[in-house]
């Protein structure tokens, strides 16, 4: 369906312009201010009363899922009851691209076992196009598992993995340098016993030798694949400089701005988690997002665990004067696409998907009004009488 939006706040990706139309067609974007008339006759016009419109967000890194099929430990839902859930709460946030990001882990920590993992890998991808925003993988692999990379392989020859990370987790590095906290941290988590976490990560330093071959296999079929690679919880540039070695191009997490310095100046992309611009820290004790992003070295925003958090920490980094409304808008829309080649999609303007979010404000927090994917709304909603 064709239709004409008027009178919006409209975040391009360099500036903001106000009382702005723009013409939608086949679910594309065909026009921006002005817009030809007799192009537009016919069309059904939108007035979103000179609120703000941003392109759809863009979510490389979105734990949620595991938390809407395992709510509780080994309470478990259907998965496509689960994927619905999940899909419809990102449309509610803004979110027309969310990467699912699955952990394969060899049977360690609820559904972070390969069997299951890989069977929600395969019921996200069967799902996709069936709901309402663009529902892809993000498969994470721990490089302690030995077991997960036939797994993976086949997955990737499915085709049903769109982005892939590398985790390592070997207690003693990383996140995890304080091996007491990372024990405490799966008996919170997990409500693991202290016998069961001290075998698990025995178990991590055993299998932790070879890893390095498993991950320059599993890195090297993925680019066959033409299915982009990224690293997580990178601790020193020692690592980021291996990993660029193997063609790795992002890196999710960066713990200090040592490191975060050191990807960005190798011309990685950074992603850092949009929870810890909400609420001012990292819940490991790693760098503060926004220090990152002051210092220019976070790239992306990503919802790591909370969807709604993203469009949130957007308007928190404009409304505490940390950058522009557009360059906001970037971190969670254009240098997401750009770091995945997603030339379709990521910001507003004449050719691009008709991905977009109208943002209403709620007691300061903005939510989402409106929401539209590939031109079709399929998120509505009003608050203070408002009517759209």
């Amino acid at each position: 369906m064709n239709f004409l939006i008027n009178n919006a706040r409209l975040v391009l990706a360099d500036r903001v312009v106000e009382h702005a139309s723009l013409l939608i067609e086949d679910g594309l974007i065909a026009s921006i201010d002005p817009i030809d008339p007799i192009r537009a006759q016919g069309a059904r016009v939108i007035d979103l009363g000179n609120r703000y419109l941003l392109p759809g967000l863009i979510d490389l890194h979105a734990d949620a899922l595991e938390k809407d099929i395992e709510p509780r430990p080994n309470v478990h839902f259907p998965l496509n009851y689960a994927i619905a859930q999940a899909d419809k709460r990102n449309a509610a946030a803004g979110i027309t691209t969310v990467f699912h990001s699955l952990s394969f882990a060899n049977a360690e920590l609820g559904l972070r076992n390969n069997g299951i993992a890989a069977e929600i890998v395969r019921a996200i991808h069967a799902f996709n196009g069936k709901g309402l925003v663009d529902n892809r993988v993000h498969t994470r692999y721990e490089i302690t598992d030995p077991t997960a990379l036939p797994v993976l392989l086949e997955l990737l020859d499915e085709d049903s993995v769109h982005l892939l990370s590398i985790m390592d987790h070997t207690p003693g590095q990383g996140q995890f340098k304080d091996m007491r906290a990372y024990q405490d941290y799966l008996q919170k988590s997990y409500q693991k016993t202290e016998a069961e976490t001290q075998s698990l990560i025995d178990d991590k330093l055993a299998q932790a030798e070879a890893a390095q071959i498993r991950v320059k296999q599993l890195i090297e079929h993925a680019h066959r694949k033409r299915v982009h690679v990224a690293s997580h919880d990178d601790d020193c540039p020692d690592k980021i400089a291996e990993l660029k070695g193997l063609n790795v191009h992002i890196s999710e997490f960066p713990i200090n701005l040592e490191t975060a310095c050191y990807a960005i100046e190798h011309g990685m992309t950074t992603i850092m988690g949009a929870p810890n611009i909400l609420r001012g820290k990292s819940q490991s004790g790693s760098m503060k997002a926004q220090d990152a992003i002051e210092h220019g070295v976070a790239r992306c925003l990503c919802s790591d665990y909370a969807p709604a958090s993203l469009l949130t920490a957007v308007f928190m980094l404009a409304q505490r004067g940390v950058l522009e409304l557009p360059d906001a808008v970037r971190l969670v829309s254009g240098n997401p696409a750009a770091a995945l080649g997603m030339a379709d999609r990521g910001e507003i303007a004449v050719g691009k998907r008709a991905d977009l979010v109208c943002v209403e404000f709620l007691d300061d927090y903005p939510q989402v009004g409106l929401c539209w994917v590939n031109g079709r709304r399929v998120y509505q909603t009003r608050f203070d009488g408002a009517v759209l």
